[in-house]
């Protein structure tokens, strides 16, 4: 079974009786063919809309997650779309996080040369400069 979250708008006009039911439906709905609700929240409450829906603006927001076999998604879907107190719904798949990848392997550090070697490198131009000073210049008369 897949898990699944949820999320439909329920029209503010109905009462608080009408709407539970319609809240209760969609539950057993999920419970009757086969899925196993998680947790329901309707904490969200009643909310303003970002726009208007049928002339509303207004809705009452509800969140289940469940867990279904892959064919009550597209039954939820057609029962809510049919129910005209219902202004929006969504259904989405929630992925499961996989353990088993490894995380990449961080690159070695440069091994830096040994500093004897980089001070033998370093004074070496600087003797060669000190000979051809001491070195006495000889010109062509």
């Amino acid at each position: 079974m897949n898990r699944y979250e949820m999320i439909y708008i329920i029209d503010t006009g109905l009462e608080e009786t009408a709407r539970k039911e319609l809240i209760e439906k969609v539950s057993a709905l999920i419970a009757d063919n086969g899925g196993e609700i998680e947790k329901v929240d309707e904490t969200w409450g009643k909310r303003r809309l970002a726009y208007a829906i049928n002339y509303k603006t207004e809705g009452w927001y509800v969140l289940v997650n469940f867990k279904a076999p892959a064919e009550l998604p597209r039954e939820l879907e057609r029962n809510l779309q049919i129910n005209e107190n219902v202004l929006r719904y969504l259904v989405v798949k929630l992925e499961e996080k996989k353990a088993s990848v490894k995380p990449r392997a961080s690159k070695p550090a440069p091994v830096a040369a040994p500093v004897e070697e980089v001070a033998a490198e370093e004074a070496a131009p600087v003797e060669e400069a000190a000979a051809e000073e001491a070195a006495p210049a000889t010109d062509a008369e």
